[in-house]
């Protein structure tokens, strides 16, 4: 039985977003050090604001500044922050209530240990010394002892000049993947540049890639079958936009590819022929990435095309 593998992976991707009026004045308002809310249909000022009242639907727009100090709820202690966390000291998650608010906002609070942080302390907010428009202009809270700030929110046009219209949210997850014992061996194998899967015992297809059990009858699989090289395709798109750190010119192909043997069809890329003569039923073959263990792209082979029962089921 093959060792089983494990790799720390990362995805990652920004998350683009336009914004309406209230969620725009509400960040272009951070920016100006200035806090706003929107005033529900039952008089409760929502911070952080929102564009349609969470009780009846509508579409909400008077807009209200609150006080940049406040009460804490709730919180609770973050003895290791993270990567692109607020703060790179422990520090406290807290839930606070804005003078004047009547929802709270979540923060960070910079508080020496969990023994200086309790519910209904007073803070206030510490602004970024460089604001561009988003949550992270309010850096962070920190405890307050002086008087509180008004508890009746002011009327606010929203107007600003320059107003944010739109952010970029990044989104990153950090993980470490362990394919297990099915997956190990199908990489291990590709390391001699042979394709593997396994057998069901139960309705005998084979599965590549494996996966250690039969999704169609849920019982374990075991006997490893060697597949391919060549294969079919059964089915493509034409890629025309070019991915970030992806070093293919557009356009190409990208297929399912059922190889010989197998009873599911892989994604792998297609080359080798220019991209309006792939077509469904082209014979390929496998290009090895040179000094890598996975295949680069495949090409045709130069046989006639299959025949579309052969792999009809596999599209």
């Amino acid at each position: 039985m093959p060792d089983v593998l494990s790799a720390p992976l990362v995805v990652e991707f920004p998350f683009t977003r336009s914004l309406g009026p209230v969620q725009s004045a509400f960040l272009t308002g951070l920016r100006e050090r200035t806090v706003l809310g929107v005033r529900a249909d039952d008089g409760t000022v929502l911070v952080p604001p929102v564009e349609y009242d969470p009780v009846t639907a509508n579409e909400l727009g008077d807009l209200v500044e609150v006080a940049p100090t406040g009460t804490v709820t709730t919180w609770a202690w973050n003895p290791s922050p993270r990567r692109d966390q607020p703060l790179d000291t422990p520090f406290a998650w807290v839930l606070v209530r804005l003078d004047g608010a009547g929802t709270a906002l979540l923060h960070a609070l910079d508080a020496p240990g969990p023994g200086a942080v309790r519910t209904g302390m007073r803070v206030r907010i510490r602004w970024a010394a460089t604001r561009t428009g988003a949550i992270t202009d309010i850096a962070c809270f920190e405890p307050y002892e002086g008087e509180p700030g008004s508890s009746e929110p002011a009327p606010y046009t929203g107007e600003f000049t320059d107003p944010v219209t739109g952010i970029v949210a990044p989104a990153r997850l950090d993980y470490v993947h362990t394919p297990g014992r099915a997956q190990s061996a199908y990489i291990k194998a590709l390391e001699e540049r042979r394709t593997v899967g396994e057998r069901c015992p139960s309705c005998r297809k084979v599965y590549v890639p494996p996966r250690g059990a039969c999704p169609t009858c849920g019982v374990a699989t075991a006997e490893q079958v060697e597949v391919g090289p060549r294969g079919t395709v059964t089915t493509f798109c034409i890629v025309n936009i070019k991915a970030k750190n992806l070093d293919i010119e557009v356009p190409y192909v990208y297929a399912h590819i059922a190889l010989d043997g197998a009873d599911l069809a892989l994604h792998g890329r297609i080359a080798g022929i220019p991209y309006d003569q792939v077509r469904m039923g082209l014979r390929v073959e496998p290009v090895w990435s040179e000094g890598a263990r996975h295949v680069d792209h495949y090409r045709p082979t130069g046989e006639p095309d299959a025949d579309y029962d052969t792999y009809k089921e596999l599209v």
